[in-house]
């Protein structure tokens, strides 16, 4: 008990705690173009203080390949701004760092009675901008890093159009160029969600964001805390009948 005691004490002194309040909004749209074929767009205004600062503004696209109705496939780009906020940034200088991304994901889908499970795992091919000295404006490079993702979600309903869902996602960094944070962040979300029509939800609720950097502050590691929420809009069209006619 003795040594319990006095590793959990060591390993809680050897890190770093940055609380952060935030405020997620996003839209999310599919475009089906065939039986098998869609096209994702997807756009998160990311805040800090809940809505007064930038955090981050991700822009993803992607071409959805449907095998079956429980197995969907997906490869796309994704492009994402993230900006200098809580008490220690991401990018040490403490400026806005731009990231590309190639990623692809595979989705399996399926329901245990009424509760509806999903699993998604995404492998990120990322392109980190950086900057070689602090009197930059601009990253005059760009860091190749890999990340493994994958998130269990599971949504019940409740009353006709109503529902619940929570998720729970952890991303690992792994190959060449990884520092300190092989863990790279986990999500875990608790949400509300209504079914409007065939082509249109909405929902949003609580949202955990645990980020650790890439990089240590006086020899320590260091970890976001960020707590806040999210809302989202998710629309699907159907584009067949326009085709058909």
């Amino acid at each position: 008990m003795i040594v319990l005691l006095c590793t959990t004490f060591g390993w809680a002194q050897s890190r770093i705690t940055d609380q952060n309040n935030i405020g997620w909004w996003a839209y999310n749209g599919t475009f089906t173009v065939s039986d098998h074929f869609s096209i994702h767009t997807e756009y998160q205004w990311r805040r800090d203080d809940y809505v007064q600062k930038w955090q981050q503004g991700l822009l993803r696209v992607g071409l959805n390949y449907k095998y079956s109705d429980e197995t969907l496939f997906r490869v796309g780009y994704a492009w994402a701004e993230t900006y200098p906020y809580g008490d220690i940034p991401l990018n040490g200088m403490g400026k806005d760092f731009t990231e590309h991304r190639i990623y692809e994901m595979a989705q399996l889908s399926g329901k245990v009675s009424k509760l509806g499970i999903s699993h998604r795992l995404m492998l990120e091919q990322r392109w980190v901008g950086r900057y070689s000295n602090a009197s930059l404006d601009k990253e005059d490079s760009y860091l190749y890093l890999n990340r493994l993702r994958y998130m269990l979600r599971l949504q019940l309903p409740v009353y006709k159009q109503l529902y619940v869902a929570a998720y729970d996602e952890i991303f690992i960094g792994f190959g060449g160029n990884i520092g300190e944070n092989i863990f790279d962040q986990n999500r875990f979300g608790a949400l509300v969600g209504y079914n409007f029509c065939k082509n249109f939800r909405a929902e949003g609720g609580y949202l955990n964001q645990t980020v650790q950097l890439g990089r240590e502050v006086g020899g320590k590691n260091v970890f976001q805390k960020n707590n806040g929420f999210i809302v989202s809009g998710i629309f699907n069209f159907d584009l067949r009948k326009t085709n058909q006619k």
